[in-house]
Formats: structure tokens, C-alpha cells, sequence
């Protein structure tokens, strides 16, 4: 039986690894076997279930997985050939036992995995699939969580993940495993970058009960973000740089934003020699070479939004006014009720409660239901010494959040007041 510590690992390797099999498996067998694939990903962490225990762990254990994987896949080609198509340029070579193993050879090498993967990330960004399905099809299948947690992450049940898993993988079936070029490139990239925005933002903001802060769903957003920026064609879209930016200015507060007992620890609270100064310089590195050609995106003024707190020595010191500037900028380019909310928070920071707090009332009507708006208000009462109207606001945060780490902080404050 494995020592919880050797559960721990695998459950982390899977998470990491899953993704890479799936992806060079589908390569070699087709789109349209995915199932195939997934199946043989499957085998191989049975086997290390089975295999790693105390003393028994492989030197590398990614590579280890790799291999079984390899040898399940040559495997399942010997026995599958005659049954069935695998992807269109290797059915013919897999098929021979002259040209099999060299096939078998290269497709597993290090460059053709990164090319598998990123042909997985604009499959499950395609435009035929719906967004929630490219979303929950991305989580399964690039990030290997349960479906259990994807539901939990993406807020609906599980029987609706498992019929949008359905739909996506029926759909994918008569999809091209590719990377596609030019102004499709483009069209396509904009899914893919909001894919990824959004998964680093449930790892980053978790709704499960176990977890304030998602770490490894953060860093395979990062992860499959690098792949991105290692293609030379990405430079043509600095969006994907901006991007880059914010994910590690946000991935840099990680162990501030957590206590010794796993509680949220707010901003202005957080002990800022704990930020990572390695991820800040990677951030401003990525936000200085999304500066070229002309577009701005929204992730562009997120990242400078973020690069703002990241370079304040501490709370006191943040350059509310610039932040103000960005927000007023988001609303213009990509005006949403949400954007309107942060924009308002950032006034108040900068002028004081009287500046927000008309302007967060204004927006009960846009926003029924939202606990951040809630709990702004809150704040702000609070601020302004108003500890009796903070407390109700904060209260009703209290009993519409689906966050418990976000619960644990409005229950401080509401004993605060």
C-alpha cells in the first residue's frame, strides 16, 4: 500500500503529466480516438499505483510515465492496427512493423510532446465547441482533474460537466488536431487565451471546500501559457505576453495569501517579503515585450494593474491613481458591471468611502447577488465608520459566497465590527 506522501506525488504527477500523454497519444492515434488515448493515460498511473511505493520511487518519474505510456501505445497499435485509423499521417507508418518503432521513436521525443500539446490547446478552443464545453474539455483533458472538481470550479453539477464532455468530445472527433495559421491563428488564440485566463483565475480565486488557492491549476495555466510564447509565431501577438504578466504577478502573492492554518490573507495584510521576486521579474519581463505593435487587450491593463501592487513596497504605497487610470481604461476598452465595481473600489482607495459608495449602489441593480459587491460596500461602511451598515453588507457577502476561504475573511470582518 503507498505511504500517503507517495499518493500525494502521483496525484501531483498526474495532474502534470496527464495532459502531455494525452496530448502525444492523440498525435499518434487520431483525434478521433481520443478515448484511446485517455484509456492509455489511465493504464499508466494504475501501473505506478501499483509499482511506486517507500523506496521504490523511479529517479524521474515523469519520464518513468512517459515510458509506460510509449509501451501501452506500442502495445495498442499491434493490437488495434487492423480495427482501426489512426491520425492521418501515421496510419500508413504504424501500420508497417518497418516504420512503426521509428514513428513510435520520434513522436515521443520532447519537441513533438510541446507540439501535441499546444495541437490539444486550440483543439479544445475550437470554435464549434461552446465556451463552458472548451472550458471543462480543457480542465479533463490538459489539466487532468476529476470531474467532481470541475464541477465544483465551473459552479454547475456533474451531470452537466459529464453531458459537456460528452458534446465536446463527439464534436472534437471530426475536428483537425492542429495548430491553425494566419487569421485563424488569431480568431482562435483570443479562445485559448480566455481558456487559460479563466482557469488560472479558478485556481487562483478556488470555490472548493479543500483549498483557498488551486496552486497546480495556476501553474499548468502558466505552464501551457509558455508553450505558447516558445513558438516564434507568438510574437506577432503580444496579448499572449500580457497574459503571461498577470498570471505571474498574481502566482508571485501565493505564499502570502495563505496563513499556517490555510486561511485567505487579504492584500493589504499580506507580508510582502514573501512575494516572489523571481515571478515579479518574470511578470515585468512578459508585460515589457507585450509592449509591441499596436493592439491592447484587456490583459494588458490587468497585468498593469497588477504590476502596480507588485511594485509597492507595501499597501500604503500603491498608486491608486494609475490603477484608477487602468480600470477607466478596461471600461472603455471592455465595459462590463464587474470592471464598473473595480473601478469604483479603486476611486475609493484613491479619494476616500464618499467617492465609492454611491457609485457601488449604483451598481446593486447590475449586480444582484454578487458577493464582491457586497462586501465592498461593507468595506467601505466600515471605513467610513459606519460599522453598523458594514455589518449587514458584509453579512449578506456572507451568505452568498460559494468560497469557504472567501467565507473565513467576511466572518473576520463581520467580528470586526
Amino acid at each position: 500500500m503507498l505511504s500517503s506522501g507517495v499518493n500525494e506525488l502521483v496525484d501531483h504527477l498526474f495532474r502534470q503529466e496527464a495532459g502531455r500523454m494525452v496530448s502525444i497519444l492523440t498525435r499518434l492515434f487520431g483525434v478521433h480516438n481520443l478515448e484511446l488515448a485517455e484509456d492509455i493515460m489511465q493504464d499508466t498511473l494504475q501501473e505506478a499505483l501499483l509499482q511506486w511505493g517507500p523506496g521504490r520511487l523511479p529517479d524521474n518519474p515523469p519520464a518513468w510515465l512517459m515510458t509506460v505510456a510509449r509501451r501501452k501505445a506500442i502495445s495498442a497499435v499491434k493490437r488495434e492496427k487492423f480495427i482501426r485509423r489512426f491520425a492521418r499521417d501515421k496510419d500508413v507508418l504504424l501500420r508497417s512493423d518497418w516504420t512503426a518503432p521509428y514513428v513510435m521513436e520520434n513522436v515521443f521525443m520532447e519537441n513533438e510532446i510541446k507540439d501535441a500539446q499546444l495541437r490539444m490547446i486550440f483543439t479544445a478552443c475550437h470554435p464549434a465547441l461552446p465556451l463552458e464545453a472548451q472550458l471543462a474539455f480543457s480542465l479533463r483533458t490538459l489539466c487532468g482533474l476529476s470531474i467532481p472538481e470541475i464541477a465544483s470550479a465551473l459552479l454547475t453539477s456533474e451531470s452537466n460537466i459529464n453531458k459537456r464532455l460528452y458534446r465536446a468530445k463527439e464534436k472534437i472527433r471530426s475536428l483537425d488536431f492542429a495548430v491553425p495559421l494566419g487569421g485563424e491563428l488569431l480568431r482562435r488564440l483570443d479562445a485559448v487565451l480566455f481558456v487559460l485566463y479563466l482557469m488560472f483565475n479558478e485556481g487562483y480565486h478556488s470555490t472548493g471546500a479543500t483549498t483557498a488557492i488551486r496552486k497546480d491549476l495556476c501553474l499548468e495555466a502558466i505552464r501551457l501559457g509558455m508553450l505558447l510564447v516558445d513558438r516564434p509565431d507568438m510574437q506577432a501577438y503580444p496579448q499572449v505576453y500580457a497574459l503571461l504578466a498577470l498570471m505571474c504577478f498574481h502566482a508571485a502573492r501565493f505564499e502570502a495569501r495563505i496563513d499556517s492554518k490555510g486561511c485567505l490573507i487579504i492584500l493589504e495584510e499580506q507580508d510582502r517579503s514573501l512575494w516572489d521576486g523571481r515571478l515579479i521579474d518574470s511578470g515585468l519581463s512578459f508585460l515589457a515585450r507585450s509592449s509591441g505593435g499596436d493592439a491592447l487587450s484587456e490583459y494588458h491593463l490587468e497585468a498593469a494593474i497588477a504590476a502596480e501592487h507588485a511594485m509597492a513596497a507595501d499597501f500604503l504605497s500603491t498608486d491608486w491613481g494609475r490603477i484608477h487610470y487602468y480600470y477607466t481604461a478596461l471600461e472603455a476598452l471592455k465595459p462590463s458591471a464587474v470592471v464598473r465595481l473595480n473601478l469604483a473600489i479603486a476611486l475609493g482607495k484613491k479619494e476616500g468611502p464618499a467617492a465609492a459608495i454611491p457609485l457601488l449602489h449604483a451598481l446593486e441593480s447590475s449586480l444582484p447577488g454578487y458577493p464582491l459587491l457586497q462586501a465592498s460596500l461593507g468595506e467601505f461602511y466600515f471605513l467610513s465608520g459606519d460599522r453598523s451598515r458594514a455589518r449587514g453588507y458584509f453579512s449578506e457577502a456572507r451568505k452568498l459566497t460559494r468560497s469557504p476561504a472567501a467565507a473565513e475573511v467576511l466572518d473576520r470582518k463581520i467580528a470586526a465590527c
